[in-house]
């Protein structure tokens, strides 16, 4: 083949991630000359719907921006409302907030490690074709989305989109032995979260490392989820209220997504390598365990095994899970009395992929003046058209085909809600 010629390689069909996009890579005598993740879905305008409807609004709202993970939008929009009017909400009903978090990180972990990730590392195109040859695997994996759904049922009234979440607590909390029916199945889940973690770790991972800014949550004594302050690997420390002097977006226009950097340094990494390492001292024993057992370290940097790390962090919303209910007492009322004030506040919690940050301005009355979100996947970006072009520097000897499937591999380490709707990448790589 003349090296002027020029190649075009195209996916028309993505279907294990959530929403429309497509990539462009560009090879110029060897060498990738520019990588695109063209992001085109059309723009969703939830923060313009949000503007004029009332505080009280906005978890129910936000809900419905993904079905995979409405938990973190519902999260973030009470804590930033709670910061505008004072108010601070604890014991019991912070903690049915975490039990309800872990719910969501059971399930949306579930899919994405055996459904969506593992048809890479196994050489299928999708959890189906794994069902023919090995439909246990398939049924543990379901059996593990079941419980992180059922979890969320409980707690948050419904599986999908959560309706029970409210500014200063909850519309209804559930009583002790609502609870206690979870723990058999939560059990259950564990141990195959465990063994979740010995399959993860025993799939074939290319040799690819690259040294990150890591960006996740930190609380004393816990491992990150629904509080804490922002830090990086390179020595952020911040309040959430502080996103926005040491992160920004731009627009590129290749994509209807906004992308995310840190000021003056460029792309980061939020997600689960992320808190893996900035948290691991406050994983639970037996999170740390089944990493140790896998030989997983907090310094792992290779991001095709944040299937490892995901299991990993299974394990521990399975084991934290239980431990909420073991230790829950029910309250005395489901929510704390919210009074609106004007002010601006702001929210982040952990999303299954990373970080999600909210930012809100009310009025005297509870109406909504402006509103700003920043999910995970935009946040990302930058860190996975990094990953593509490294890739593919180090892939160039593979053929189209194999090459095609190691750039739909990378961009499937971060998990990428596009838009939890349609399924569609279409890919072109160009040689010439």
């Amino acid at each position: 083949m003349a090296e002027t010629q020029t190649k075009t390689i195209v996916t028309e069909y993505l279907a294990r991630v959530e929403g429309e996009g497509g990539m462009r890579v560009r090879i110029d005598e060897g060498r990738v000359s520019d990588v695109q993740l063209q992001i085109y879905e059309p723009p969703r305008f939830f923060e313009a719907f949000l503007r004029g409807r009332r505080f009280t609004e906005a978890p129910d709202i936000t809900a419905r921006i993904c079905g995979i993970c409405p938990v973190a939008y519902q999260m973030s929009a009470v804590h930033a409302m709670e910061r505008i009017c004072g108010v601070e909400v604890g014991g019991q009903l912070r903690a049915l907030r975490r039990l309800l978090y872990c719910g969501e990180w059971i399930e949306s972990h579930a899919l994405h490690v055996f459904m969506l990730h593992a048809p890479d590392f196994l050489g299928y195109e999708s959890a189906i074709e794994i069902a023919r040859d090995n439909p246990a695997l398939v049924a543990r994996a379901l059996d593990l989305k079941k419980t992180g759904n059922q979890v969320m049922t409980v707690v948050g009234g419904r599986e999908v989109h959560p309706i029970n979440v409210r500014v200063g607590g909850w519309y209804r909390t559930p009583r002790k032995r609502e609870l206690q029916a979870l723990v058999e199945p939560l059990e259950r889940a564990r141990d195959l979260s465990l063994e979740a973690v010995r399959f993860a770790a025993g799939l074939p991972f290319p040799d690819y490392t690259r040294d990150y800014e890591l960006v996740a949550l930190s609380q004393p004594g816990e491992y990150p989820i629904d509080l804490g302050r922002i830090v990086s690997s390179e020595g952020i420390d911040i309040d959430v209220s502080e996103y926005e002097q040491f992160f920004e977006e731009e627009h590129v226009p290749w994509s209807n997504a906004l992308h995310s950097r840190v000021i003056g340094r460029g792309s980061y990494l939020c997600g689960p390598l992320a808190r893996f390492a900035l948290s691991y001292d406050r994983l639970g024993a037996l999170a740390r365990g089944a990493a140790s057992e896998v030989g997983l370290e907090p310094s792992e940097r290779n991001p095709f095994k944040s299937i490892v790390v995901r299991s990993v962090e299974l394990v521990e919303a399975c084991d934290e899970a239980l431990r909420l209910i073991r230790e829950y007492e029910e309250p005395d009322e489901p929510a704390v009395e919210v009074e609106p004030r004007a002010g601006v506040g702001h929210g982040c919690t952990e999303a299954p992929r990373g970080i999600l940050w909210h930012r809100y301005e009310i009025d005297d009355e509870g109406t909504i003046l402006d509103a700003k979100i920043v999910p995970p996947t935009s946040q990302n970006q930058k860190a996975i058209e990094d990953d593509l072009r490294n890739v593919v520097e180090r892939s160039l000897h593979l053929p189209d085909e194999e090459l095609r499937l190691r750039c739909e591999q990378t961009i499937r380490n971060y998990d990428p809600c596009i838009s939890c709707a349609t399924h569609f990448l279409k890919l072109e790589v160009e040689r010439t």
